[in-house]
């Protein structure tokens, strides 16, 4: 963008020109910036959001914060600090002056400092963070940007330090996002901020009575509060292979780039799970020139998830690109390069990508004694049935007070925020988690962003287009809105996830 172009915010703008409520942008120095109105206060922050740049002029206002259109993060309007994920770093922000009916924008306020934790005494000693995911790392900054200052320890069977997983079967795989764009942290951040991280390892067992983690290299670490962030493996499937058959999964760093290796040399791909993952997976090998055969046993695309509308629009919108779909039909078996399908046809293939699904890892979870259901079962804080043991990500199951339901949700801005409340109550905040699930999938040119949760919904609701992409479809039970998926629509996402909000019921 070209900056001269944007109105000088220092050198002052009428007030009669600010709307309340309004957001407008300009230029302070060299920096892009937003300045906003709510009554007689005004605010100037960074026009950027510092997850993946979305354009914040494009976002929405609530209270004293502005959310990011491109993926829902939130700042506050007063010091620029990330309030929820998936940002985690500030947005710049500067001190506002109105004199002789302007405003004027003067210094640079500094970075929101750490808050204070509250009395040591009163403080878990240490804390021990059990997975290296979203959740993990999410709860661990969180700790530190509330003032918290004991041990903090993070255990990952990982071997890379906490990265960027929605963007493995995106950009990376695209190969529009270099390898160094993936960690969401530089190893500096660690060591300053004294975080302990300890990658590929592997927990062997976990004693509540005793408060340790037994690591299967012999190593002990005690803790006084612990979160349980293990995440999700992939589904594995147990079929006969022989010959020089390729078969890859796509959950960890070191899975996307052995399918960037492979695909360096490849004709034809075909990928086993019509899954988010799977699909996006198709999207970027097709990005590469790849011939892409997608296998799935369902006959209708997310018919469960989005409805056979939206479903129908998604497999068309593969189907323009050159994907080629055996729906109703699973792998039977791979004879080196020869893919046999359940219904008999055959797919000459250099490798599979298999994305079926994943499952919680849960085991750790269940030796401990640990309440169980589909999950681990969380409280409203995200406590387990152990005190001072917490969990959050895919393995949680927690009462949403949105649906009334016990749910648990594999959603990376989900995992994230559950991080960030747990990190809270280990300090014994008490703070509920009540976001509403958030989620985002792209396809090529389309974008489907999804506020809320619909298990199950008894009517569907189009307003817009679907055939032009530029819609909103709204998921209903009992004439009650559970959910919002949008194309093209992002304002109206926000402010679906908004209204999601203040929407409450009894929870079990």
């Amino acid at each position: 963008m070209d900056l001269s172009t944007l109105p000088d915010l220092r050198a002052g703008l009428e007030i009669r020109d600010i709307p309340d409520g309004g957001i407008v942008s300009g230029r302070i120095d060299a920096e892009e910036a937003i300045l906003v109105r709510r009554g007689d206060e005004y605010f100037a922050v960074g026009a950027q959001c510092t997850h993946y740049h979305g354009a914040l002029p494009l976002g929405l206002i609530v209270d004293d914060t502005i959310r990011c259109p491109l993926h829902h993060a939130c700042f506050s309007l007063r010091t620029g600090a990330a309030l929820r994920a998936p940002a985690l770093d500030p947005l710049s922000s500067w001190r506002v002056e109105q004199t002789a009916g302007k405003v004027f924008v003067r210094e640079r306020l500094p970075e929101p400092r750490p808050a204070t934790a509250g009395p040591t005494r009163s403080l878990p000693a240490s804390v021990t963070i059990i997975g290296g995911g979203a959740a993990g790392l999410a709860a661990a900054d969180a700790l530190r940007r509330e003032g918290y200052s004991a041990a903090i320890t993070i255990i990952s069977a990982d071997t890379f330090a906490p990265y960027d997983r929605p963007n493995l079967s995106k950009d990376f795989l695209m190969g529009t996002a270099p390898a160094e764009w993936i960690p969401l942290r530089g190893s500096d951040y660690y060591v300053e901020r004294k975080i302990g991280l300890v990658l590929d390892a592997r927990v062997q067992s976990l004693d509540l009575k005793l408060r340790s983690v037994q690591l299967e290299s012999g190593r002990k670490i005690d803790f006084h509060a612990l979160l349980l962030a293990t995440g999700a493996d992939p589904v594995r499937l147990d079929i006969p292979v022989s010959g020089a058959a390729k078969l890859l999964y796509l959950r960890s760093f070191d899975d996307s780039r052995a399918i960037v290796a492979a695909a360096a040399a490849a004709k034809r791909v075909v990928v086993v799970g019509a899954s988010f993952i799977g699909l996006e997976v198709a999207a970027s090998l097709r990005h590469r020139g790849i011939d892409v055969h997608v296998v799935g046993p369902e006959r209708v695309l997310f018919e469960r998830l989005l409805g056979t509308e939206l479903g129908a629009l998604v497999r068309e919108v593969h189907e323009s690109h050159g994907v080629t779909f055996h729906l109703g039909a699973s792998l039977a078996r791979v004879d080196g390069n020869r893919v046999s399908l359940s219904d008999g046809s055959g797919i000459e293939a250099d490798f599979v990508v298999l994305g079926v699904g994943v499952r919680p890892n849960i085991k750790l979870a269940e030796q401990a004694g640990l309440a169980i259901d589909r999950g681990v079962v969380v409280d409203e804080y995200l406590e387990t049935s152990a005190k001072g043991v917490f969990a959050a990500g895919d393995i949680a199951r927690w009462p949403d007070p949105h649906t009334g339901d016990r749910i648990r949700v594999e959603h990376w801005v989900v995992a994230e925020r559950q991080g960030q409340v747990a990190a809270l109550n280990i300090l014994g905040r008490r703070q509920r988690f009540d976001a509403v699930p958030f989620f985002w999938s792209q396809h090529y040119d389309l974008t489907i962003n999804y506020v809320g949760h619909a298990e199950s919904w008894d009517s569907v609701e189009v307003e817009g287009s679907l055939a032009a992409r530029d819609c909103a479809v709204t998921y209903k039970r009992g004439g009650r809105i559970l959910a919002v998926a949008t194309l093209s629509r992002d304002l109206k996402s926000l402010k679906a996830e908004r209204d999601l909000e203040s929407t409450q019921v009894s929870t079990p």
